[in-house]
């Protein structure tokens, strides 16, 4: 006898498929990681991210605005100075290159959610994330010390326009400090997403050669975390939600759909998960060689990371993919 219960029966056509999907991945869930570079003209091809380009300010309008045209949810700047020098003032400068980014989007009142990443490692001559320890060669950061330029960062940006400050160093303690400095400054209102489960990954390659940001000397793996540490992961991440996190983030994205999975069921706060420069390369150049159907193969990524509990997600596919998913 043929069995009473027939999984396909709800499979058997589009429409019916269609009404029964439980996971939906839409253009406003999606947020564009944009490169600004101080005294671009335009803007310069990434090799090691096709289709990604390191802008100039015309440049970066251009591309803000054809996020918007494409209905993606977000931008998150980055920010490459002229000059850099060990404590990264280059950051917190009212004239900073995303200081000068945002308030140039923000006068074109374009319909998109303006983000910040909050980090020094693009700003300081060493490429760490915050003040090294004197004296120190293995690229130990002085933690206390790096939590006020981090404020100070995060101030700089909500009177530019940010709209949420997104703290990337890992830090212990950065998300209680960056949320007193925008209460007293007057941002009270200023959300903050933590990059609250950021590993040590090695899929961060191709971002640090669009960002120039590769550390001197030493490893950033004695501040963000090892990729074997799932209960860490959560530790930290929780502590955040207790310093007055308003959202939090996993990053890399694919690679730890587990640790995104815990998360979303230890806490109800909104999750973002970042496809990472190492990931969106192996997409692009296994496409680029045929091995996968790049469409495809793009949206089934970023849904499995909406099925694994993100609300929103970071992707360098972002104004591709919310083409593809309006059409």
């Amino acid at each position: 006898m043929f069995p009473t219960h027939r999984s396909r029966r709800l499979r058997n056509t589009t429409a019916l498929r269609n009404m029964l999907r439980e996971t939906t991945l839409a253009p406003q869930h999606l947020i564009a990681p944009l490169f600004v570079q101080e005294g671009l003209a335009s803007s310069t091809p990434i090799a090691s991210m096709p289709g990604q380009s390191r802008h100039g300010l015309d440049s970066l309008l251009r591309e803000a605005e054809a996020c918007a045209e494409a209905g993606v949810g977000g931008v998150i700047l980055f920010g490459l100075p002229e000059h850099k020098e060990p404590e990264g003032s280059g950051a917190w400068a009212e004239d900073g290159i995303v200081q000068q980014a945002a308030r140039a989007i923000r006068a074109r009142e374009l319909p998109l959610l303006l983000m910040g990443d909050v980090c020094l490692c693009e700003y300081t001559s060493h490429g760490h994330c915050g003040q090294i320890q004197p004296g120190d060669r293995e690229g130990r950061v002085d933690n206390d010390a790096t939590l006020a330029l981090l404020a100070r960062t995060a101030v700089s940006q909500a009177r530019a326009g940010i709209e949420v400050i997104a703290p990337s160093d890992m830090m212990d303690g950065r998300v209680a400090a960056i949320r007193a400095a925008l209460d007293e400054a007057g941002f009270t209102h200023t959300p903050i997403l933590s990059y609250a489960a950021k590993f040590a990954s090695a899929f961060y390659g191709p971002f640090r050669d669009a960002a120039d940001s590769a550390p001197a000397f030493g490893d950033r793996r004695t501040y963000q975390m090892d990729p074997a540490n799932g209960r860490e992961a959560l530790r930290d991440a929780l502590l955040d939600v207790e310093e007055g996190a308003d959202m939090l983030m996993v990053k890399p994205g694919l690679a730890y759909l587990d640790i995104l999975v815990r998360l979303r069921q230890a806490c109800d706060l909104p999750l973002a998960a970042y496809c990472v420069s190492g990931e969106y390369a192996m997409l692009e150049f296994a496409a680029a060689a045929g091995a996968i159907d790049k469409r495809a193969a793009v949206l089934e990524a970023l849904t499995s990371l909406r099925r694994a509990g993100a609300d929103s997600i970071l992707t360098y596919h972002a104004r591709e993919a919310a083409a593809w998913l309006r059409e």
